[in-house]
């Protein structure tokens, strides 16, 4: 379960006019544009203030877009209306969540990485639970080398992604694609400068 105290720092860091990661869809989701299908359902887990839920509605997805900051929801309510799409929002915790059998054709985790180790492995659990097979899965976030430039994400070694932990979690799927770079990131305030990366796409067999 995740911490009062938690839901406390990220309703504080949402209560704000500016959208804290900025209206556009994150980069590594949106160069997966070509890998989506054409209609299906979509998951977007700790979607925060929606914009990577909102843009996979664009690209003709129903979209449940769940997160756990009430601050964060209403801020993705505003940014469907302004971009005239439809997304199913749901006040969750992702590692609590009821994660449905087989009930999405794309699943993306971007930046969510307020995971500990042990919560980790029940949101990744539940998320491979999710996907249909076929489904693509999607999953882009920092390594330990982004503690050396500090321009956005957690503090704690333990919540940052290692191709290792990945391919521990997700080897076993199919079409596997791991992709680690340090890239200039312009994600509104909370992520922007030279960051430390790493992203995965991957099939349910």
């Amino acid at each position: 379960m995740t911490t009062t105290s938690e839901l406390s720092h990220w309703q504080e860091r949402y209560s704000t006019p500016d959208y804290r990661f900025g209206k556009a869809p994150n980069e590594f989701l949106a160069a997966c544009r070509p890998l989506l299908p054409a209609r299906g359902k979509a998951l977007a887990v700790a979607d925060g203030e929606g914009r990577n839920g909102v843009w996979l509605a664009k690209q003709g997805l129903d979209v449940l877009s769940i997160d756990f900051a009430p601050a964060a929801l209403e801020k993705a309510r505003k940014l469907a209306d302004e971009n005239k799409v439809s997304v199913t929002f749901e006040e969750a915790d992702v590692h609590a969540w009821p994660y449905p059998d087989a009930a999405f054709d794309v699943v993306a985790e971007i930046f969510t990485q307020f995971s500990t180790p042990a919560q980790r492995a029940l949101k990744w659990a539940g998320m491979r639970r999710a996907l249909k097979r076929g489904g693509l899965l999607i999953v882009q976030g920092y390594t330990p080398k982004q503690l050396q430039y500090g321009t956005g994400g957690p503090k704690q070694v333990e919540h940052l992604y290692t191709r290792e932990m990945l391919e521990h979690a997700f080897g076993d799927l199919a079409d596997l694609v791991i992709v680690e770079e340090e890239r200039e990131l312009n994600e509104g305030p909370g992520h922007s400068g030279m960051s430390a990366v790493i992203g995965l796409t991957a099939r349910k067999p």
